[in-house]
């Protein structure tokens, strides 16, 4: 079988958007979206400066991300190389653009289901070529089979030095670029320019901010630099894509530790104090798991772009996915904890006590199972720290901790003693954790970028204020010094994890993958 692969020669290409259209044309692809598009960076000053043109789409990578990370096979490998979808099968959940490291994918506004190139190849399969070959008055682009030594393609990247974008990704794209500039295949290298014909931003802003720039086009056209500016600069580009997942993921992160850490307060209570006050802390602890557990289902649920699929996840697994390994072990938690609470409130002391050292143990994968999940999302950088497992785990028993003490604090017959000294081990283990975080030397720019959006100005006050100050170090001075607030230090922990959660979730996303 032949492996195809896209070639975009930068000595031809005009920058006539000939390819956006035809690809738009021959897919009816609404505006607003595009499946290729032609990046303008300019370099230098007048009147000795240079416009250089990129033609931006899926790589058709040999090692998709896409791929591994869909949970129901929607994305897949065809047998020729070529990436292709099944728009039917998809349920909208936009892992797929979290992974893709070249912002190739988006979700259709009219199917709701996520689209991009796809080598035309429903014109594969007549021997015709993509529209944006055949349309391309420079013949700038060119495809074909890269193992056979006689096509042009082939040629080509045999006798010309080429480039790829982000090679480090290790997915191996199958779009090469002759005599492509750094600073138009690395998003970072050329950051959008200020004075933007629909930009609401009259001075100079920094490229992280400038990055999300909104306005009422799908496109970003720019007036002349001043004559002193001599950096690269984007010129022309798509619109940025934004946060892809926004609130409810940051929520179902919450209300899952909390939902875990339930269970896991009362086996930990067994283990501090003694069974009788497990008992005791067991029925309120049950009702908590299940109803956090239904928020986080609605929530996992609500954000899909097509809600009435969602149990293809389960029907239809694609078993790389760790989305799918989650769906199972949220449902497997689901089950043996709606037992576990059936037997206490059904005063089966024998059968609660054994059900809950099961649901504990599988209450561990599934708080930290996203970690894995939002691993295997390459096109965020951040997200892939060895840390974030810790994170979550400790988010889940620090979850766990606070609502034992709001329980010591209601019920007199609950000793307060075990859940303070538990939560102020863990309050103390959470800020380690992030020092160890922040002390980490991230591999690459756009995780430190990531890292210096939620500690700096954009979101510092969040991150030092309320996840840090309010969430952490206010809970360990009233535990300490006013251990009768402790109802009102819990609050504050939860409140801190939520500020936290939310600022993991969302800054990663505001580093431009394009």
């Amino acid at each position: 079988m032949p492996t195809l692969g896209f070639l975009i020669d930068n000595r031809k290409c005009i920058g006539c958007h000939a390819c956006t259209i035809a690809c738009k044309s021959e897919h009816q692809v609404p505006l607003g979206v595009d499946r290729t598009w032609v990046k303008y960076v300019e370099k230098g000053a007048f009147p000795h400066s240079r416009r250089l043109f990129t033609v931006m789409r899926c790589n058709h990578c040999d090692r998709a991300p896409c791929v591994t990370i869909c949970p129901v096979a929607s994305l897949y490998r065809r047998s020729d190389g070529v990436v292709d979808f099944h728009p039917d099968r998809c349920i909208g959940c936009k892992a797929c653009l979290q992974a893709c490291p070249y912002d190739a994918l988006h979700i259709h506004p009219e199917t709701h289901t996520a689209a991009k190139c796809n080598f035309c190849t429903h014109r594969l399969e007549q021997g015709l070529e993509p529209s944006c070959v055949v349309v391309c008055p420079e013949q700038a682009i060119v495809c074909g089979d890269l193992d056979d030594p006689d096509t042009r393609i082939s040629q080509l990247v045999e006798r010309h030095p080429v480039q790829v974008r982000k090679p480090e990704k290790g997915t191996r794209p199958k779009l090469y670029y002759i005599e492509a500039d750094e600073a138009a295949l690395v998003p970072d290298r050329a950051p959008p320019g200020v004075h933007t014909l629909w930009s609401r931003y009259d001075e100079p802003l920094d490229s992280s901010v400038a990055a999300q720039a909104d306005g009422p086009s799908t496109t970003t056209a720019v007036t002349a630099a001043p004559s002193h500016v001599t950096d690269p600069r984007r010129t022309y580009d798509v619109r940025p894509r934004g946060v892809t997942w926004g609130w409810p993921v940051a929520a179902y992160t919450w209300t899952k530790s909390i939902a875990t850490g339930s269970v896991l307060a009362v086996a930990t209570t067994t283990v501090m104090a003694n069974p009788f006050q497990a008992a005791r802390l067991a029925p309120a602890m049950s009702v908590s798991t299940l109803i956090f557990l239904l928020i986080t289902t609605a929530l996992l649920i609500g954000d899909l772009k097509q809600p009435q699929r969602f149990l293809y996840v389960l029907l239809r697994p694609q078993w790389k996915s760790w989305l799918v390994k989650g769906a199972y072990f949220l449902t497997a938690f689901g089950l043996l904890a709606t037992l576990w609470t059936a037997a206490i409130w059904s005063s089966q002391e024998s059968l609660a006590s054994g059900l809950l050292w099961p649901t504990a143990i599988l209450a561990v994968p599934t708080a930290v199972y996203t970690a894995f999940l939002f691993a295997q999302a390459k096109g965020r950088d951040l997200w892939q720290s060895p840390l974030l497992a810790l994170h979550f785990l400790v988010h889940a028993l620090l979850a766990g901790g606070a609502l034992w003490l709001v329980m010591a604090g209601i019920h007199q017959r609950i000793s307060p003693h075990p859940p303070r000294q538990f939560t102020l081990a863990l309050l103390g283990i959470s800020l380690a954790s992030l020092v160890a975080e922040l002390l980490t030397v991230h591999a690459t720019t756009d995780a430190r970028r990531a890292l210096q959006m939620i500690t700096g100005r954009r979101y510092g006050l969040w991150f030092w204020g309320v996840a840090v100050g309010v969430g952490h170090v206010l809970p360990l001075v009233i535990l300490t010094v006013v251990p009768q607030l402790a109802p009102v230090a819990a609050a504050l922990i939860l409140a801190g994890l939520l500020a936290l959660e939310s600022l993991w979730v969302v800054a990663p996303q505001h580093v431009p993958l394009s």
